[in-house]
């Protein structure tokens, strides 16, 4: 994988990737900013849940669990002096459906967690990572 970043002006950046696409990335007026993008830090915890919930909407799907929506939420302290890196992160999975098995979510969670989120794996090595399930019928 090959990833840069593209600087336009100020603090404002283009980010590319393997895949092609184009994502703004900018930071705060407070920072010296204009507002006009994703935060790098933002970033890594959209891939935190993006990567994740791929791993459980995948895993519950091939256990026939009938998921009619899917939310995946990622709630990140970050110290308080530079490097300001994550120290504590909650990923909050949001599972709607009929008749979900609670324990056929708790596995994809668990399974996210331990063998196939790669961004999960590198995040906790830096923060504690620790997650919510809820449930939804409908």
């Amino acid at each position: 994988m090959e990833a840069k970043a593209t600087w336009k002006s100020g603090l404002s950046f283009d980010g590319t990737a393997s895949s092609g696409f184009v994502l703004p990335m900018g930071s705060s007026i407070e920072s010296g900013g204009a507002e006009d993008g994703f935060r790098p830090m933002e970033l890594l915890a959209i891939g935190l849940a993006g990567c994740t919930g791929m791993d459980v909407i995948s895993i519950l799907k091939k256990k026939r669990q009938q998921v009619t929506a899917f939310e995946v939420k990622v709630h990140a302290v970050r110290a308080t002096v530079d490097p300001k890196i994550f120290t504590e992160m909650e990923i909050e999975y949001i599972v709607t459906g009929k008749a979900i098995d609670p324990q056929a979510v708790e596995r994809a969670v668990e399974l996210s967690e331990t063998k196939y989120c790669s961004a999960q794996a590198m995040l906790s090595k830096a923060a504690r990572i620790g997650h919510v399930i809820t449930i939804v019928e409908g």
